[in-house]
């Protein structure tokens, strides 16, 4: 068991000082004013660095759009070439065996 020799503490029966007391109050007021204004500064910054990181981002999506468009745009008109040859060369094969064909049966003919 403790010691019952211990006394209850006791309220200060020293009068309020009044002045002291609105002095830490406005003291504490201009503290919360400036801790207030120092988040509101340190948000500011964030929405700063926020809006600035964005409009890194829209810049680096704009260029990465307009290069697949010239991507797409050059790959469209390689194909086209791809097909024009595919077409000559179908076209050469054509006559080239028509060709062949003729010479051939000119030179079964001479042979005779």
């Amino acid at each position: 068991m403790p010691p019952a020799s211990r006394k209850a503490e006791k309220p200060s029966s020293r009068p309020v000082d009044k002045v002291a007391e609105r002095k830490a109050a406005f003291d504490y007021e201009r503290e919360q004013k400036r801790r207030d204004l120092e988040r509101a500064k340190e948000e500011a910054a964030r929405q700063k660095d926020r809006e600035r990181r964005q409009q890194a981002v829209d810049k680096a999506q704009a260029a990465l759009d307009k290069a697949e468009q010239e991507h797409a745009k050059r790959a469209a008109a390689i194909q086209a070439e791809v097909e024009a040859l595919e077409k000559r060369s179908q076209a050469e094969k054509a006559r080239w065996d028509k060709e062949k064909e003729r010479l051939e049966a000119a030179l079964r003919r001479a042979r005779g």
